[in-house]
């Protein structure tokens, strides 16, 4: 029987993928692979996995969705009912040659997106792969993608609440992690912990990984999470995104529906804040891939001054294409006070041009409030325009 695939449920997915994959932003670029990770449960992996996948796919992403978890969140998030399906990861995972069989379990999960997915049989793996060594059964993920590293621009692995062999197994295939940590003193410690195991498993197996910390479920409107927020920036420093995805019961409304949230309620807070990560990951890809440069300016470049006025905001940063949307990146920051308003000061040098920008304010996302002139965006809010002369 031959597998769906991101062309439709039916189809063979090695026609559909090679049919338009020349057409495809990351054409000829190695797939990124991103594990989202987290012992704890609760945190937002699923949600994270889901929505970041749909962001992308909506940005022209091609994305694929790993479900390692035996729950099948993600899987059922998309869509999917596990107990229809008559394959899945553990059909890839358990044979010794089951990498090849890969492109036969997945499912298409809407456009420019496809899903592997999961079933509580997962849960077994550990035990029926205990004989092997352990290289050799912590890799099985990593040489079922191998085959798949021009057909998709990102590979997203939703993992299960634990540290064991299916979690090995997505560290060992990605070389990105994303640990959601939702804004409490409790998650923080956990994460500690769980850092401490990923700097374990790259000193035992020589393989590195790049890890950043996504604070998730956020309720600005409390002191309390403005706290944590602040305590997490403090303790992670560069490891942490700058963007902070709130509390949004719209982004449960949408897993219930089975589509990320940017195809159910596009305006929604979790649409703009995923739309947002999806953003600041994609730019820090681009920063780390030497063909991409960031554009060379042959004019020579002008002091340039822009303020942010607020009263109850304690983190404000600028990003914008001129610094690939990495927020802060390359600006020169400056803080005073009038009166009871904060008044933050962000000093950049550009070439003369027109450039698009918003603010980072503790998190969220925002065009400039004192600049009029903007343009829309595809996700969240209007990107404020600079015009240098």
């Amino acid at each position: 029987m031959e597998g769906p695939g991101p062309g439709g449920r039916n189809s063979p997915l090695e026609t559909e993928r090679g049919k338009e994959r020349n057409d495809a932003p990351g054409w000829g670029v190695p797939m990124r692979v991103i594990a989202i990770v987290n012992q704890k449960g609760g945190c937002g992996k699923t949600t994270t996995t889901v929505n970041l996948a749909g962001c992308l796919a909506a940005d022209g992403q091609r994305v694929l969705v790993v479900d390692l978890d035996p729950q099948a969140h993600s899987t059922i998030a998309l869509g999917v009912d596990p107990e229809q399906l008559d394959e899945n990861l553990y059909e890839v995972l358990v044979e010794p040659d089951g990498a090849q069989r890969l492109g036969a379990v997945l499912v298409d999960a809407g456009e420019r997106l496809s899903l592997a997915p999961a079933g509580i049989v997962l849960s077994a793996l550990e035990q029926r792969l205990a004989t092997e060594p352990v290289e050799t059964r912590t890799e099985r993920l990593s040489r079922a993608l191998e085959p798949l590293q021009q057909d998709y621009d990102y590979a997203l692995i939703d993992c299960p609440p634990s540290v064991g062999l299916l979690t090995f197994n997505a560290l060992r295939a990605a070389s990105e992690v994303i640990v959601p940590l939702e804004t409490s003193p409790f998650a923080i410690h956990g994460v500690e912990k769980l850092l401490e195991t990923i700097g374990l498993l790259v000193e035992r197996i020589g393989h590195e990984l790049s890890v950043r910390v996504l604070p998730t479920l956020y309720d600005g409107r409390t002191r309390y999470a403005r706290q944590t927020l602040s305590r997490i920036r403090e303790r992670f420093k560069d490891m942490c995104f700058d963007t902070v995805i709130r509390s949004n019961v719209k982004l449960r409304e949408a897993a219930a529906r089975g589509i990320p949230i940017s195809s159910y309620a596009r305006t929604a807070n979790g649409a703009v804040d995923y739309g947002a990560l999806a953003t600041e990951v994609a730019a820090l890809g681009l920063l780390d891939a030497s063909a991409l440069p960031l554009p060379a300016y042959e004019e020579t470049p002008r002091e340039v001054v822009v303020r942010y006025r607020d009263a109850s905001a304690s983190d404000v940063r600028i990003a914008g294409d001129f610094n690939g949307w990495v927020p802060d990146k390359g600006v020169r920051s400056l803080i005073e006070s009038e009166g009871e308003i904060r008044v933050w000061t962000k000093i950049l040098k550009l070439a003369p041009g027109t450039y698009q920008y918003r603010y980072v304010v503790d998190g969220e996302w925002r065009e400039d409030p004192e600049n009029q002139r903007g343009v829309a965006s595809d996700v969240g809010p209007r990107n404020s325009v600079l015009v240098v002369r």
